[in-house]
């Protein structure tokens, strides 16, 4: 199967790059970095250094023990690095073993644009926002221009001054702004309220990575939420409110609410910083369609959590992905994971396997989901 999904891959990248004019198809991106803003989307650690380790059995399929990452291996992030010849981001918050030569990420799981207005442990959502992120670039940025000059492991270490203005500015963030007010028991069109604000709150940022000489921005919009074991199981739902799919509608209306109001943020910033090079990435579009025609391409019980514990989803938010439990005095792993997640699209009930970014990765990084329509080395490029 894997093998099958391979050469599926290989033509459609071929198919892209060919069709493209020579004198287009030449011109691509040498990135020397990245710099990501989001949330346990493209989390590589963050969240882990902050608040502890994600358990095993994530990391399980790829890095062989907890990498950082609630993923059972590699997230979208990942492959898009290994794709420019880079290696994987290190998180700006973990002090262990990390490299900043080649960019560093700023995500971390819970992050949502807005800061909530609660704590971690009463909501679950990082106090880690969005403007946070951007302060700690700010000071990342500032602290490598004194320290850069010294040397030694500084050097080895940290990223060339020119990697902010040629490096690629990722952002994958807005899905935990929307399931905030759900669990604030906002109605749907309550949620499309600030939705508003939100796409301000994300301008904003990117017009300060703007301002300190960032150029080529990679925006993924928000994914289908309704979709998710987590929303299913932790909302109240409907029948009417399922589609003939099995996703709850009401969710995936705000999603594509916010998606909406992003295309159109993109469209302005396009506007009002003319040197960028903006990319917007239709993730929603893929992960639907993942979701929804996922045994046709090979996956089995799109909506059952690899790693979970019970219930219709294999979720259950008292006894996630590595719970464990006291039986007869011995510590017992109740949510593990299920045995080969390459057939899986969901790992925990709220994030995706490995084998699931694979394939959306490998839909969007040749330009076929994207505005513009020019493959990720491509990014550069101003439309």
């Amino acid at each position: 199967m894997e093998l099958l999904r391979s050469v599926i891959f290989s033509i459609f990248t071929v198919i892209s790059l060919t069709s493209l004019p020579k004198s287009v198809a030449s011109r691509k991106c040498e990135f020397p970095a990245i710099f990501n803003f989001g949330d346990s989307n493209s989390d590589t650690g963050g969240f882990s250094a902050a608040f502890g380790q994600a358990p095993p059995p994530n990391g399980q399929t790829f890095f062989h023990h907890p990498a950082g990452r609630y993923c059972d291996g590699r997230l979208i992030i990942d492959f898009i690095a290994e794709s420019l010849g880079l290696p994987y981001l290190s998180a700006y918050l973990d002090s262990v073993g990390s490299n900043f030569r080649h960019g560093a990420n700023f995500a971390t799981a819970g992050s949502t644009i807005r800061p909530q207005n609660t704590t971690i442990s009463q909501s679950g959502y990082s106090p880690i926002s969005l403007d946070v992120q951007l302060i700690q670039f700010l000071d990342f940025k500032k602290r490598i221009q004194k320290l850069q000059h010294q040397g030694g492991v500084f050097e080895r270490l940290l990223p060339e001054p020119d990697y902010f203005s040629n490096g690629l500015y990722s952002f994958d963030i807005g899905q935990n702004d929307l399931t905030a007010g759900y669990k604030l028991n906002m109605t749907t069109d309550q949620v499309k309220a600030f939705v508003p604000d939100l796409m301000s709150h994300l301008s904003s940022t990117i017009k300060s990575v703007y301002s300190q000489g960032g150029r080529s921005f990679w925006i993924h919009n928000t994914g289908p939420v309704g979709c998710l074991p987590y929303s299913l199981d932790r909302f109240l739902i409907t029948a009417a409110q399922i589609d003939k799919y099995g996703c709850a509608s009401p969710f995936n209306e705000v999603a594509q609410y916010f998606n909406q109001k992003l295309k159109a943020a993109v469209v302005q910033l396009r506007k009002d910083l003319p040197q960028a090079a903006i990319t917007y990435v239709d993730i929603y579009s893929l992960k639907y369609t993942l979701i929804t025609q996922g045994k046709k391409i090979g996956f089995k019980d799109p909506f059952v959590a690899c790693c979970g514990h019970g219930g219709k989803y294999n979720y259950n938010t008292n006894a996630r992905c590595g719970a464990k439990r006291i039986v007869n005095g011995k510590e017992e792993l109740i949510a593990n994971s299920c045995k080969d997640p390459s057939l899986s699209i969901i790992w925990d009930g709220v994030h995706f396997t490995e084998a699931a970014n694979n394939w959306v990765f490998h839909q969007f990084f040749n330009g076929s989901f994207s505005d513009p329509p020019l493959p990720l080395n491509m990014a550069c490029l101003n439309s």
